[in-house]
């Protein structure tokens, strides 16, 4: 279950890295980049909330003192980092829903993220009951 701890720590991490690349892109505008390297400001802030909020479900998953499956766990942490990277990609290329590659890569995140959510919410479940 540490592995969810690591999750947090690697969202967090991401977190921080984004806020200040769209500081620095807000009060700091340089000819050639903004509008050419960070390309859509509103998919890097859909990007900054993911990663806040998966941040805060892997904490959440840990701290609630549960054994929970670790299979599970790893799809969280994974998917929780690889699905809002997923905007921050997209942030940087303005073709990135059009290319193929991209589509796999996110459908893959999308794949492992709900395994891990789905499988442990049924083992919650199943820890309620």
């Amino acid at each position: 279950m540490n592995i969810l701890l690591i999750g947090a720590v690697a969202c967090i991490t991401a977190l921080i890295l984004s806020a200040w690349l769209m500081t620095f892109a807000r009060w700091f505008p340089i000819d050639g980049i903004d509008g050419k390297f960070l390309v859509d400001y509103k998919t890097m802030i859909r990007a900054h909330v993911d990663y806040a909020l998966m941040a805060l479900f892997n904490l959440g998953f840990y701290g609630l003192g549960i054994d929970l499956p670790v299979l599970a766990c790893w799809c969280v942490a994974v998917g929780g980092f690889a699905n809002p990277t997923v905007f921050t990609i997209a942030a940087f290329d303005p073709d990135f829903w059009n290319k193929a590659h991209w589509k796999i890569y996110t459908v893959i995140s999308f794949v492992i993220t709900t395994i891990g959510f789905g499988w442990l919410s049924i083992a919650l479940l199943q820890h309620a009951l």
